[in-house]
C-alpha cells in the first residue's frame, strides 16, 4: 500500500510514525513545502502524547532535552471566574492513584450542591494538582506502586523535527516541494499529488495535513467545514516569548484577559505565551498591547499574530483520504487538546481500516465517532466561557449570554445545576470525549458554580470522605522529585 501525507509539522510526523509503526510494510511518503513554517504555538500536551511515545519505543531522555521539554501535570486557571472562592484553580491530569481520592471529591462536590460547607477545591483532592503546587515533577520513585499521568511542554518547532528524524529512520520517504493540486481517478478517488514543477506523486491512501489551507478534502473533495464560532468566539492570537527567569513550573497557566486569555508555558530556556481573544471584541495591536503590559516586557522581543477559524470538516474520512490536525478541525488551544485529536484520529483510522480489510467498510462509524469526539472537546471548552463570571467587558458578557450551547452540554448543565448524577448524564450520552467525570468536577467546582452555603435538610448530606486527604496527598508527595532537579538529571 502506498500513502502519501501531505504537510509536515507536528501533525504530519506524528501521522507517519503512527502509520510506519501500524502497517510497517507500507510505503510512506510525507510531502512538505520548505516555504511554510511550523505554526509553532501548540507547546503543550495532554498524557496522550507520552502513550505515543511510549507505542515507538522512545524514551523520555532521548526526546525530552532536544526538545528543551519539561514535565506538565495540568492546567492552571486564574481569573476566570471571580465569584468562586478562590481566584485560580488547577484541572490536574488524573494518575492511577486518584482513585483514592477521587470518590470523595465527587462525593463532597455532591454535598456541596446540597448547600453544605465541604471543601471542593480540585488542586487538593489529585495528586497532580498537590505536585503542580509544589513545583514537582510527576515522576515517581521505581517501587512506586501505582502510574503515574502526565503531559509535556515542548518547543513546537523542534519537536516536529524529532519526528521527521524518528519517522524517516523508519523508512518514510521524505519529499520537500509545494503541492498545488491534486488529480482524481475515473471513480473519484485521489489519485496523485501535483507539484509546482509538475511531478506527479501517486498512492492509494492520502492524509490531508495541509493545515487551514485543506487542499485536499476541502478543495479537492468538496467536504464542507462546520464552524464553531457561534459557539466559540475567539479566532485570532498574537505570540510573544519571554526569558525563562527561574525553575520551571510544572504546569500551563492560562489566564483570563479583559477579551479572551493568555496561555503561559514553561520550556527549559524560555517561557511561551500567548493572548488568545476574538477580533469582533478586540483589534490586534490591543491584543498585542495588553499582552506587553500583561508580561511587562514594554516593547521588547517581536510578537507573532496568528489567526485560526474554528469549527470541523463534516467527514474526516471522505473516499482514499482522511483529514488530520488543522485540516480536519481546530478548536482552541486552551485545553492542549490538538496533538491528543492528532493521535485518536490516526489510532481511530488505522482500527477501522484494518477491522475493514483495508476498505472504506467502517468509514461511516470512524466519521460519526470522530465527530462526536471533537464536539465533545468542544462542549467541555465552551463551559468555559458560559460558566464565567466576569463582567469587565462585553467580550465575557457575551460569553455568558451565549445560548448557542449544543444539546449534550445543556443536559450535562442541567443535571449539575439540579444537583443530579454527572456520571450517569455522561455514560446516557455515551460521551466518549477525553473530559470525563473528573475533568467536568474541575470544571464546575473550580468555577465556584455551585449554590449558596445552607443549613441541609434532614437526610440530604453522606458523609464526606475529607478526612486525613490533605496528609494522604502530602505523603504521596514527599517522593517526587523537584521538576528542575529532575530535568538536570535526564539533560545529563
Amino acid at each position: 500500500m502506498r500513502i502519501a501525507i501531505l504537510g509536515g509539522g507536528s501533525a504530519g510526523w506524528i501521522t507517519a510514525n503512527l502509520l510506519a509503526h501500524a502497517w510497517p510494510d507500507a510505503a510512506i511518503t510525507l510531502v512538505e513545502s520548505p516555504d511554510i513554517a511550523t505554526i509553532g504555538v501548540g507547546e503543550g500536551s495532554t498524557p496522550t502524547l507520552r502513550r505515543f511515545f511510549e507505542m515507538i519505543g522512545v524514551a523520555e531522555h532521548d526526546w525530552m532535552p532536544r526538545c528543551q521539554a519539561t514535565y506538565k501535570a495540568g492546567i492552571r486557571f486564574v481569573g476566570w471566574s471571580p465569584a468562586a472562592p478562590w481566584t485560580d484553580y488547577s484541572h490536574p491530569f488524573t494518575t492511577q492513584i486518584d482513585v483514592h481520592t477521587e470518590g470523595a471529591f465527587v462525593l463532597n462536590c455532591r454535598n456541596r450542591r446540597l448547600g453544605h460547607d465541604v471543601p471542593v477545591r480540585p488542586d487538593d483532592f489529585l495528586l497532580n494538582g498537590v505536585l503542580a503546587a509544589q513545583g514537582r515533577a510527576p515522576i515517581a520513585p521505581a517501587h512506586f506502586p501505582f502510574r503515574m499521568e502526565y503531559g509535556y511542554h515542548f518547543d513546537a518547532g523542534l519537536l516536529g523535527a524529532i519526528l521527521r528524524d524518528l519517522a524517516v529512520t523508519r523508512g518514510v520517504a521524505h519529499r520537500q516541494a509545494r503541492v498545488v493540486s491534486a488529480t482524481r481517478a475515473a471513480d473519484g478517488d485521489l489519485a496523485a499529488l501535483v507539484t509546482d514543477d509538475g511531478e506527479m506523486i501517486a498512492a492509494d491512501l492520502f492524509v490531508d495535513c495541509s493545515g487551514f489551507a485543506g487542499l485536499l478534502m476541502e478543495k479537492t473533495l468538496g467536504v464542507p467545514w462546520r464552524s464553531f464560532g457561534a459557539n466559540l468566539f475567539n479566532d485570532a492570537a498574537v505570540v510573544l516569548p519571554t526569558a525563562m527567569d527561574r525553575a520551571p513550573p510544572v504546569e500551563t497557566v492560562s489566564t483570563a484577559l479583559t477579551n479572551g486569555w493568555c496561555w503561559t508555558i514553561p520550556l527549559r530556556h524560555r517561557f511561551g505565551n500567548g493572548y488568545v481573544y476574538a477580533r469582533d471584541f478586540l483589534s490586534p495591536d490591543a491584543a498585542e498591547a495588553e499582552l506587553r503590559a500583561f508580561l511587562n516586557v514594554g516593547d521588547t522581543g517581536e510578537a507573532r499574530h496568528l489567526t485560526f477559524r474554528v469549527g470541523q470538516l463534516a467527514r474526516h474520512w471522505e473516499r482514499n483520504c482522511i483529514a488530520v490536525g488543522l485540516a480536519q478541525g481546530f478548536i482552541e488551544p486552551l485545553e492542549a487538546t490538538a496533538l491528543h485529536l492528532v493521535l485518536n484520529t490516526v489510532e481511530q483510522f488505522v482500527g477501522h481500516f484494518t477491522r475493514g480489510d483495508s476498505t472504506a467498510q467502517h468509514r461511516d462509524a470512524f466519521n460519526a465517532t470522530m465527530t462526536a469526539r471533537i464536539e465533545g472537546v468542544r462542549d467541555y471548552i465552551v463551559a468555559h466561557y458560559k460558566l464565567n463570571t466576569r463582567t469587565d467587558s462585553d467580550y465575557w458578557r457575551a460569553n455568558a449570554a451565549n445560548m448557542a450551547l449544543s444539546d449534550p452540554l445543556r443536559h450535562l448543565l442541567d443535571v449539575w445545576f439540579r444537583r443530579g448524577d454527572l456520571a450517569e448524564e455522561l455514560q446516557r450520552q455515551g460521551q466518549s470525549s477525553h473530559f470525563g467525570i473528573l475533568s467536568w468536577h474541575c470544571l464546575l467546582a473550580g468555577y465556584g458554580a455551585l449554590p449558596p452555603v445552607s443549613e441541609p435538610a434532614r437526610g440530604d448530606v453522606d458523609f464526606h470522605a475529607s478526612y486525613g486527604l490533605a496528609a494522604f496527598l502530602e505523603g504521596c508527595s514527599r517522593n517526587f522529585p523537584m521538576q528542575d532537579d529532575y530535568l538536570k538529571g535526564c539533560a545529563r
